[in-house]
């Protein structure tokens, strides 16, 4: 049983980890999509409209739910800059 208590802990911690580690992913992905839809293409140089596009691209790929995650994730932060 000690073997089985210790995998049980280990798996925790993974879990716990990989929580962790999405949340972050979260934030980062919400702020992201924030300062996108904040853009005006019209003013960014080329480079910088080609790499906002490939970040759009890519926060779209997300589902529904976890874009929705991502955006609460860092709504508080937003409306208090707004």
């Amino acid at each position: 049983m000690p073997h089985r208590d210790q995998e049980i802990a280990l798996l925790r911690s993974e879990v716990e980890m990989l929580m962790g580690e999405r949340q972050l992913l979260l934030q980062i992905a919400g702020s992201a999509a924030a300062l996108i839809a904040c853009l005006d293409s019209k003013r960014l140089p080329v480079g910088a409209v080609e790499a906002a596009d490939m970040v759009a691209t890519t926060i779209n790929h997300l589902s529904e739910e976890t874009l929705q995650d991502a955006l609460n994730s860092v709504r508080a932060e937003i409306e208090e800059e707004g």
